[in-house]
């Protein structure tokens, strides 16, 4: 069934363009339509396009499709060009001819959008339900880390100590970020394009604002011809999802090199992880490793769903027709991933490794700078003792407090105090930093910030 067929046609549609041209794809948005169209009809029904007793019974139907829905039941034919005419088409069999007046001041150019647009509202409040509870696991693991030490990377060489939590709640931050990203678009997926019909609008006395209001949408479209031609929301969203794989991502690089036995850092559970198909001893983060690629092809969905706009006249063109695909795409594997990443890293049990002793260099050099020493010739002071050390095959825990002050007279025997990672954690006092203090405040305000989410 077509919304188009008859009329100015004589002919039915070749099965070469029906196979090119219809995407059984939007068939996921079989609930939002009748969603949008349960409130359709209501604005026509108070408007006076529809009697109370035809509203009544369109809306009897539309509540009966929509239960056939939600159990499964709801039966597609071959001939469904897309989810609307299958939803007008079940209506008529359920209510006979007066299905034909719901698509009254309508045009599917409005109504497809109108479809995305509450499907993305949707889908960005359950991706920021996900990401909150990535973090909390994350937030969860950082409180048994408690105060293990472990040294912070620069260009992958240690660079500093922290507490292990620190480097957990890092990704905790990020995730934030992204759901605060989610929250914010959630904003601008929120206003209606129902009632700009196919471009101009209609001379009909239709209320787009009566439409809006019963969706619980936040606004109404302020031009015709963009509600019906931008996808920008669409890109938005799947840039919000980028993003977030992005950050996971590197999490998941992090994993796999923690689980390495190089570092050692981590072992995951069994029921989380995989074995090889050859080699008997191998346990396999894949989880982790598909994050990574999967998080490839969401950067290609970026790129496709910019690539789908930017060379489009005004107003709709069915090239657009594409971006459900890649929404779907990006709303599916992001979902998955969140869970599965959260599965991992939840089961996971994490015994991290001591850092080098060199990690405290920069709490040496500190020392100098806090008695008014510049900073650049501290470092180089600390920089030469590092080489003679090293030349030597040594290590800080060789160092005596008098060969200390025979280096430099501006160093003192406390110093020495410096060189235990544990103790350079606690120096830090500056904001945010990678102390226990810090680490403390940041799982307060994060667990506050979740029982608020």
């Amino acid at each position: 069934m077509t919304l188009w067929s008859g009329g100015r046609f004589d002919q039915e549609p070749s099965d070469v363009m029906w196979r090119f041209t219809v995407d059984t794809s939007d068939r996921r948005l079989l609930q939002v339509d009748i969603e949008g169209s349960l409130a359709h009809v209501a604005m026509l029904d108070r408007v006076g396009l529809l009697s109370s007793e035809e509203a009544e019974a369109i809306t009897e139907g539309l509540v009966r499709i929509a239960g056939e829905a939600a159990s499964g039941e709801f039966a597609w034919l071959a001939e469904d060009e897309d989810v609307h005419s299958a939803v007008e088409r079940r209506l008529g069999e359920l209510v006979g001819e007066v299905a034909g007046k719901l698509h009254t001041g309508r045009s599917r150019n409005d109504q497809v959008a109108l479809d995305l647009r509450l499907y993305l509202r949707n889908a960005a409040k359950s991706h920021r339900d996900r990401i909150g509870r990535l973090i909390a696991v994350l937030v969860e693991q950082a409180k048994r880390a408690g105060m293990s030490v472990v040294p912070s990377y620069t260009h992958l060489q240690q660079a500093q100590a922290v507490p292990f939590a620190h480097h957990l709640l890092a990704y905790a931050w990020m995730l934030v970020r992204d759901a605060d990203r989610f929250r914010d678009a959630y904003a601008r997926f929120d206003v209606s394009p129902l009632g700009a019909g196919a471009s101009g609008g209609s001379s009909l006395p239709l209320e787009p604002g009566v439409t809006s209001a019963l969706l619980g949408m936040g606004g109404v479209f302020d031009n015709s011809m963009d509600a019906v031609a931008s996808r920008d929301a669409a890109a938005e969203f799947v840039w919000c999802a980028t993003q977030t794989m992005v950050d996971i991502s590197r999490l998941a690089e992090d994993l796999l090199l923690w689980s390495s036995s190089e570092f050692g850092w981590v072992t995951f559970a069994d029921e989380y992880t995989t074995g090889s198909s050859a080699m008997p001893h191998k346990k396999n983060a894949d989880i982790a490793e598909l994050v990574r690629g999967k998080t490839a092809t969401l950067i290609g969905d970026l790129t496709s769903i910019a690539a789908l706009q930017k060379g489009l006249p005004m107003t709709y063109n069915r090239d657009l027709q594409e971006d459900k695909r890649i929404v779907f795409h990006a709303d599916d594997t992001l979902a998955g991933s969140l869970e599965a990443l959260g599965g991992l890293i939840d089961t996971a049990t994490f015994h991290p490794v001591a850092p080098e002793g060199w990690v405290t260099a920069l709490d040496l050099a500190e020392a100098l700078v806090a008695r008014g020493v510049p900073f650049r010739e501290a470092h180089h002071v600390v920089g030469r003792l590092v080489a003679e050390l090293i030349g030597a095959g040594e290590t800080f825990d060789d160092l005596t407090p008098d060969r200390l002050e025979s280096l430099d007279l501006r160093f003192q025997p406390e110093d020495l105090d410096r060189l235990d990672p544990a103790r350079s954690v606690e120096l830090r006092s500056t904001q945010g930093g990678g102390s226990t203090a810090s680490v403390d405040r940041q799982i307060d305000a994060l667990e506050a910030m979740l029982e608020q989410w």
